[in-house]
């Protein structure tokens, strides 16, 4: 095959193309983040092995696997990519401009209030930048997803991600002045046992530890809760309803316990604040609206409302 009919611009689109279907796992999967069809990213798949002589994908009905002269072509396509991007942005001067589609996921509740107003002041500073907002409370699988950073909150487990910590999250023991009233006063903390429990289980299921303000010490008791589910919006609702007691975010119920809807429980004691991470994967190169959008969030994340700037 005469090799000239492929100028390298094809070239590179190619090797995108063998990177995406790697990375997302299928044809239809990366036709689907490319915003093109199965059967074009399949020709592009047959031209790139065309040109290079090679096999690269052995495809069955069911399965899809890299050959081993395609998991060697993948590997410096990763990297020819990245070094293309990098010159391209260097030379066009746009190194430090943020342009094109940022494809960002949050968790639901906070993505959905406190987080767009960050996110409003983004696209305001950057006009030649969009925004794909996700919401979602588990962490993406950044590459196959074609996600290029994530909120999240609470523990980070995943060592293969950068993980840069924003700010923390105050938590509040709350329950409804109509389920207190048909509860014997509570007079100390282990009086919070014989209570009804509301568990947000993407943070606690089974078991609560709170600590003293004052003196550090530590309180632990199991919960049967009532309700469990993942909804940050569905536990606030079932307190405010005298379903039972529920740890909440203290942003998300400032409003009930100034209306006096909700009642703050043990004030002295109180759960640990819910780290707020921004992760992202290990590149040897972030294009710039990933790098501002980074920056700004560590600029702005402490001063939202019902944050503050980490402790540690």
């Amino acid at each position: 095959m005469n090799k000239n009919l492929f100028p390298n611009g094809d070239r590179i689109a190619m090797l995108q193309t063998l990177v995406r279907i790697v990375d997302s796992g299928s044809l239809s999967a990366a036709a689907a983040q490319m915003n093109t069809s199965q059967p074009t990213v399949s020709r592009r798949l047959q031209v790139l092995e065309q040109l290079l002589g090679v096999k690269l994908i052995q495809r069955t009905t069911h399965s899809m696997k890299l050959t081993d002269d395609g998991e060697r072509c993948y590997q410096h396509a990763r990297k020819l990519i990245e070094q293309w991007q990098s010159m391209e942005d260097e030379l066009r001067g746009v190194r430090d401009e943020p342009v094109g589609v940022l494809r960002v996921r949050a968790p639901h509740a906070f993505g959905q209030d406190q987080l767009i107003g960050p996110l409003g002041d983004y696209l305001q500073r950057y006009s030649q930048t969009s925004v794909e907002w996700t919401l979602n409370d588990h962490s993406p699988d950044f590459i196959p997803e074609g996600v290029d950073c994530a909120i999240h909150a609470g523990p980070v487990t995943d060592p293969s991600v950068v993980a840069v910590l924003l700010a923390e999250v105050p938590r509040i023991v709350v329950a409804s002045p109509e389920l207190l009233a048909t509860h014997a006063p509570l007079t100390q903390i282990g009086d919070l046992v014989r209570l009804p429990w509301l568990a947000l289980n993407s943070f606690y299921r089974n078991e609560v530890t709170l600590t003293h303000r004052v003196s550090g010490e530590n309180c632990r008791f199991d919960i049967t809760p009532r309700l469990s589910t993942d909804s940050l919006y569905a536990i606030r609702k079932a307190a405010l309803n005298g379903v039972g007691v529920a740890m909440l975010s203290s942003w998300i119920v400032t409003q009930d316990l100034e209306l006096g809807q909700l009642t703050p429980l043990m004030p002295e004691w109180r759960a640990a604040p819910l780290p707020v991470y921004l992760l992202y994967p290990y590149a040897s190169y972030y294009p710039a609206r990933l790098r501002k959008f980074i920056e700004l969030m560590k600029e702005v994340m402490p001063r939202i409302s019902g944050a503050h700037a980490p402790l540690r």
